[in-house]
């Protein structure tokens, strides 16, 4: 009998409308309604003797360090393991809630609503985790179609998809955990309906009649989005956007894969300690948003249009983080989880494609997966490419260069920990 063990569990946690949508700061009406069901999505792989590491997906742009602590409580608690061993991911869908997380950054103002966060935290406190015996098996796979590097449709991008599969002793499907990088940002921000976007579509078209729970991370998808790929903005989009992922992981699913050894993961955490970047004074500020102003063209909502807008954006949400007492140093915990050949490593950032590809090559791992969103949120993490450029993301985030290049190294150290 394997001594890999599996439970989980996908719980239905969509708010009632009437509560803000996060993800874009032109979005200020509330939700009236659900496109498709938000959920937290709990897999948790241990043995007898281990507690392993339990991932729980979040449909949500972010979750703040303070929603992570109370997630890693209620799962821990479900579970019977310590809170350390829960990795909080969010899949950065833009249809979701902010009164979850609250505030996670200067351009977008909001406040924690215990009637939602409190409901879910309850939700997966009570998921069922009933532990059953399993095998793993492992496949990376190309997908084209979904998404690219928004800024330039040959700029970088990982276009793979990690699938850790897990099956029962008869063989049948029991979970999938599935990571691509690219932003869920097929709604935009006149859409007023909850929604996990595609990645919502992709859970559902794998899942299928047999129920398989499938949880989401999303990747290294600071610069990577549906910009060049989509072909609208409504629930068809979704629909497609999901199915054309959900199909091609279906095909490598079909294939062999790599079978993982019948033993718990293992996880190992650091902190980094980074300096907020030095920002502009209020007058720079405001001369980079008048400049940002005298770029915008057009209203269609085509590529060009898009990044022009999201220049002036950036712009004044710098302005915002010039005019926000911030503190000069942020701590960001990262974690990386390793089975057989995999090594998953988990940064709470939006980090930019270059980064992610830098740290695969880093690794000693054969396999390593870059994950984003997890464990709090603390912005994007940008090449030097957008500084140069001005870029929507470079704008906005908290780190230079150097203290970017402080974290990389931080993180690859981690992954040279495990393998000692």
């Amino acid at each position: 009998m394997s001594a890999l063990l599996l439970a989980a569990a996908s719980l239905d946690v969509t708010p009632p409308p009437g509560h803000r949508l996060d993800g874009y700061a032109a979005r200020t009406q509330p939700a009236i309604g659900t496109a498709d069901p938000l959920r937290a999505t709990l897999i948790w792989l241990s043995s007898v003797d281990s507690p392993g590491v339990l991932w729980l997906s979040l449909d949500a742009v972010a979750a703040g360090t303070e929603l992570v602590a109370e997630l890693s409580a209620a799962a821990a608690s479900a579970a019977g393991i310590p809170p350390s061993c829960v990795v909080v991911c969010a899949s950065h869908t833009h249809s979701g809630p902010s009164g979850w997380t609250g505030q996670i950054h200067p351009v977008i103002p909001a406040s924690r609503e215990p009637e939602l966060y409190e409901p879910l935290i309850a939700a997966v406190a009570a998921a069922p985790l009933t532990r059953s015996p399993v095998r793993a098996f492992w496949r990376s796979t190309p997908v084209t179609g979904v998404g690219t590097n928004r800024h330039r449709r040959d700029g970088p991008h990982d276009n793979t998809a990690g699938v850790l599969s897990l099956h029962s002793l008869d063989g049948s499907l029991a979970a999938l955990l599935l990571d691509f990088a690219c932003h869920p940002t097929t709604y935009g921000p006149d859409n007023l309906l909850w929604s996990a976007d595609w990645p919502g579509a992709a859970r559902r078209a794998l899942a299928g009649s047999d129920n398989v729970v499938v949880g989401y991370l999303q990747g290294a998808a600071g610069d990577v989005s549906p910009r060049f790929t989509r072909q609208g903005r409504g629930a068809a989009e979704v629909e497609r956007l999901g199915g054309l992922l959900a199909a091609q992981v279906g095909d490598a699913l079909a294939r062999p894969g790599l079978e993982l050894p019948s033993v718990a993961p293992t996880i190992r955490r650091t902190t980094a300690r980074l300096k907020v970047r030095a920002l502009p004074t209020s007058v720079e500020a405001a001369a980079i948003v008048a400049a940002a102003e005298g770029g915008l063209g057009g209203g269609l909502d085509n590529p060009a249009a898009r990044i022009a807008q999201t220049r002036l954006d950036g712009a004044r949400g710098q302005a915002l983080m010039a005019a926000a007492a911030l503190p000069s140093k942020l701590e960001l915990q990262l974690s990386a989880i390793t089975l057989g050949d995999v090594a998953w490593l988990n940064l709470p950032v939006e980090l930019f494609a270059l980064h992610g590809r830098r740290l695969q090559v880093a690794s000693g791992y054969p396999i390593t997966r870059v994950i984003g969103y997890a464990d709090g949120y603390f912005g994007y993490v940008v090449d030097a490419d957008a500084v140069a450029a001005g870029a929507y993301e470079a704008l906005i985030t908290y780190f230079d260069q150097p203290t970017t290049e402080e974290l990389l190294t931080t993180a690859a150290g981690l992954l040279r920990t495990m393998e000692q």
